[in-house]
């Protein structure tokens, strides 16, 4: 099991810094930031760019893999992204994991003043969001043309670091966007099924669990060559409650399959209100035993 912890994109960098060298020190496995332009009542506070965020953390780390959660096409181009993509694959050295998802509803989604888009429709720009820019990352140049992408002689010189692109892992919850992750994904990332029972949330996401090996079936694939992420916030529980509750969301995502659990580092209010105690007790006592298995 791989250990992943989330580091919201809300603090000036001069104090934001010190976690992303701590998350590497205490040997966590991966680092992420939401890639959001402002998210639900945090909108009005501070609040700073993903991909300048990942440059900057790829400049004070030298192991730890750093990536999006997620990156959309709310307020991304592919052809734009895949610049940004591979210029973070280079100064991070090869180590960048690109989170996408469909984007939802809520602020990305109304700040350019475009009209809401229904469920379907975003899924749809979704799968042309991921197919034009696997192309324009693997390919050195690319015409291509969809309802809601497009690009022309879309040039990627030199290319990814990671080949034949960095891997993405894409966050699916339903069948269409599964299908996505059985073809593009080198991982998938879920947030569970929702509801306010813990219990309920544990049994929807092992549901979840067996519709993507479904999938997977489906498309030819072997189960095995998909890392599998879970977001262990999205349970009605913090997962950094307590020491003792994150043992055990640990390894109940251990028994469901997954191969990657996240975390997101405490904050003083609001969500994921906590104690920075029990994040470093995790990460100086059950880090290591996890390691030792």
């Amino acid at each position: 099991m791989r250990i992943g912890i989330v580091i919201l994109p809300d603090q000036r960098w001069a104090d934001s810094a010190h976690r992303w060298r701590q998350a590497e020190q205490w040997g966590f496995d991966h680092a992420w930031t939401y890639d959001h332009l402002g998210w639900r009542d945090l909108v009005d506070g501070p609040w700073f760019d993903a991909m300048s965020t990942l440059t900057a953390a790829a400049t004070v780390t030298s192991r730890i893999r750093l990536g999006t959660l997620v990156t959309s096409p709310n307020f991304r181009h592919p052809v734009h992204l895949a610049r940004q993509v591979t210029a973070l694959d280079d100064v991070s050295a090869g180590r960048l994991v690109l989170g996408v998802g469909s984007g939802g509803t809520g602020f990305d989604a109304d700040v350019l003043g475009a009209p809401p888009l229904p469920p379907k429709v975003r899924t749809a720009r979704f799968a042309e969001f991921v197919e034009l820019l696997d192309l324009i990352l693997r390919q050195d140049r690319t015409t291509w043309r969809g309802e809601h992408f497009a690009a022309v002689d879309a040039r990627s010189t030199p290319g990814c670091v990671q080949l034949p692109r960095v891997p993405f892992v894409v966050a699916a919850n339903g069948p269409r966007a599964m299908r996505l992750t059985a073809r593009y994904g080198q991982g998938w990332v879920t947030t569970g099924p929702g509801g306010d029972d813990l219990d309920q949330w544990w049994r929807g996401t092992a549901d979840l669990v067996a519709r993507m090996d479904a999938e997977l079936a489906a498309a030819g694939r072997d189960p095995a060559d998909l890392d599998r992420y879970l977001l262990l916030d999205s349970a009605p529980v913090y997962s950094l409650s307590s020491v003792g509750y994150f043992v055990e969301a640990v390894d109940r995502a251990a028994a469901l399959g997954f191969t990657d659990v996240l975390t997101h580092w405490p904050r003083r209010s609001s969500w994921y209100a906590g104690d920075e105690s029990v994040l470093e007790e995790v990460a100086t006592t059950v880090l290591p035993r996890l390691r030792s298995r």
